[in-house]
């Protein structure tokens, strides 16, 4: 039995495949953890979503920025983006179904020493605390109500996490930071402008991996979201978003001995190649 964590797919179906192939992924025993961004800018939306639903238990996918888009779009929450490749997805004979199970996925994943998470998690969020707050937003996406609560979800403020926070302010610093999140200041101020390698944060700000005494780093993290950041494998985090759809690679870590898995990839991203080291600029949910 062996668990693979599997970057951001986006889409990207046929190296999916491909890198399964190339772990010798075994169904019957073997488990994958998708890092969220299931969706959008490749070219198979709709085969992957088919294809990891019907894993079942065999694989856990955490909500990325790119699934809760397709949900609002799905809602009419939002507009379609012009780089969006969706439309698979939204003219399926299945979606409904589809739709329904994507939104029923954790927001956040954790199992013995790791958590499993798109962007990230503030520094003052112990595992134990973000998992309490990620079980709201699950609860507000299930529940009756997730039509209103996609309307709203949208906006980058509050910037910051407050414990008296209520209402859909709290939902979203909850859902920024675990699905947008890649500089914050000590403080836990977040900053969605810049995409950059980490040399690039604002001044005052930081990796929110590398902020001092953050306190999830007793687990391991898993996550992905940051393509110009790459493949980033060290001791308490696997951060695997490899770029896929802007020709880079697909990866995979087997967690139990950390051996690494990767495929080549087409470049899809809005039809072009991002520049080295750096994701494509635009807008994010």
């Amino acid at each position: 039995m062996a668990t693979y964590a599997i970057g951001d797919v986006q889409g990207s179906f046929e190296e999916l495949q491909a890198l399964l192939g190339a772990c010798g992924f075994d169904r019957a025993k073997d488990s994958l953890w998708f890092v969220g961004d299931l969706v959008n800018r490749g070219p198979a939306s709709l085969a992957t979503l088919r294809f990891v639903r019907d894993l079942g238990d065999r694989a856990v996918t955490v909500l990325g920025n790119h699934d809760l888009h397709l949900l609002a779009l799905a809602q009419g929450a939002v507009k379609a983006r012009e780089d969006d490749t969706l439309g698979d997805v939204l003219a399926a004979r299945d979606r409904d179904g589809l739709l329904d199970w994507l939104r029923r996925r954790p927001l956040l994943h954790v199992a013995a020493n790791y958590a499993l998470v798109h962007a990230g998690l503030l520094p003052q969020w112990d595992l134990a605390t973000a998992k309490a707050l990620a079980g709201e937003v699950e609860a507000e996406l299930r529940g009756p109500r997730h039509k209103e609560f996609l309307a709203q979800l949208y906006g980058s403020r509050p910037d910051r996490w407050n414990d008296g926070l209520r209402g859909i302010d709290r939902l979203r610093v909850i859902v920024n930071a675990m699905t947008r999140l890649r500089f914050c200041t000590p403080e836990g101020v977040m900053e969605f402008h810049t995409k950059g390698e980490t040399a690039e944060a604002p001044t005052g700000y930081l990796a929110w991996f590398e902020v001092p005494g953050r306190k999830s780093a007793d687990h391991t993290l898993v996550c992905g979201h940051w393509s110009a950041l790459g493949l980033r494998i060290a001791p308490k985090l696997l951060a695997l978003d490899s770029g896929c759809v802007w020709g880079g690679k697909l990866s995979a870590v087997r967690l139990e001995d950390r051996r690494l898995y990767q495929v080549p990839c087409a470049a899809y991203g809005a039809h072009v190649k991002a520049p080295a080291g750096r994701a494509r600029p635009g807008r994010e949910r």
